[in-house]
Parts: structure tokens; C-alpha cells; sequence
């Protein structure tokens, strides 16, 4: 995945107020042979308002199947869908690259109720 090291443009504070993310559960994770480059298919629960959706992820050098059920994580949740390969990503989880470049996904430091929004 390329990162830019530069900063982004200014926005306004409403723009920030459009990017909706929230605070979810996985509380399943399986392999993704399919995808281009390796990634894990995510279910995550984010509470009754939102529901339960999923998500591709290329977090597999710093995150184990094993290790994912019952953590919590931070997504985007209203960006529309988009098709990767034959799974339907339906949330952005999000995450920070190591020194390396590999994604290491932000969590909460505490448990937190799931479905809470970004503030």
C-alpha cells in the first residue's frame, strides 16, 4: 500500500464531521486467498445502530486470525461499498503503517462501548 508522508490539504471542521467512524468488535475474521494482496475478511459488530459489517483487510504481517476475534477497532462506516474481488467491503478499518510499511490497526487502549463515534 503507498503512503503519503506529505500532509493533506486544510479542511473545514464540517468536512471532518462527514467522515463517520466508529468503535466495533470483530467477531470474526477468516483468510482472503482471493484478494490481490494479502488480507483477512473482517466481521465486525458495531452495535445496534449501525449493525454488523464487513471489511477487508491488509493487516496480516502485524495481526493473527487468532489474535482479531474480540478486539475492538476503528472504521469508516459511511463510505459506500466496494467490491474486492468476489467480498463486498462495506467499512474502512483503519490503520497506521509500522516502520516497515505494514498496516497496524488503531483500537481503543480500553474496552469503549462499540458504536461510538470519533470525536
Amino acid at each position: 500500500m503507498d503512503h503519503e508522508t506529505a500532509a493533506a490539504p486544510t479542511i473545514t471542521f464540517d468536512d471532518f464531521l462527514k467522515v463517520d467512524i466508529r468503535v466495533g468488535q470483530i467477531v470474526a475474521a477468516e483468510p482472503f486467498p482471493e484478494a490481490r494482496k494479502p488480507a483477512f475478511k473482517l466481521t465486525i459488530d458495531f452495535g445496534p445502530e449501525i449493525g454488523i459489517k464487513r471489511s477487508s483487510a491488509q493487516i496480516t504481517v502485524n495481526h493473527t486470525l487468532e489474535g482479531l476475534v474480540g478486539q475492538q477497532v476503528l472504521a469508516v462506516v459511511n463510505f459506500p461499498p466496494r467490491q474486492i474481488g468476489p467480498f463486498i467491503s462495506q467499512v474502512l478499518t483503519l490503520g497506521v503503517p509500522d516502520a516497515n510499511g505494514d498496516v497496524m490497526l488503531i483500537r481503543p487502549d480500553r474496552g469503549v462501548p462499540v458504536g461510538g463515534r470519533l470525536y
